[in-house]
């Protein structure tokens, strides 16, 4: 069984999910097998895509919610929990 989890993260950094911390992002997730989707702003999108990432257009104080399915969700949601709240490196 796979176990299925979501958070809801604040963005926290200065420039929100700028290019640069949604490559960091994806990066990331695509080092885990489970399925990571982001919504914010009304869309949900593939958290392992680039342009998906991007294409929410979250800016600082943008709440995200990540919803996250397979056998690794559980690390995968601690390392985007990591990212989120040390700014993805940033200010």
């Amino acid at each position: 069984m796979n176990p299925k989890l979501e958070k809801t993260l604040v963005v926290k950094n200065k420039l929100g999910l700028h290019a640069r911390a949604a490559a960091q992002l994806v990066k990331t997730l695509n080092s885990f097998r489970c399925e990571v989707q982001l919504e914010a702003n009304g869309q949900k999108v593939n958290a392992k895509s680039i342009m998906g990432v991007l294409m929410l257009a979250a800016s600082k104080g943008t709440s995200v919610k990540a919803f996250f399915e397979g056998e690794d969700a559980k690390e995968a949601l601690e390392a985007l929990v990591y990212l989120f709240e040390n700014k993805f490196g940033e200010e």
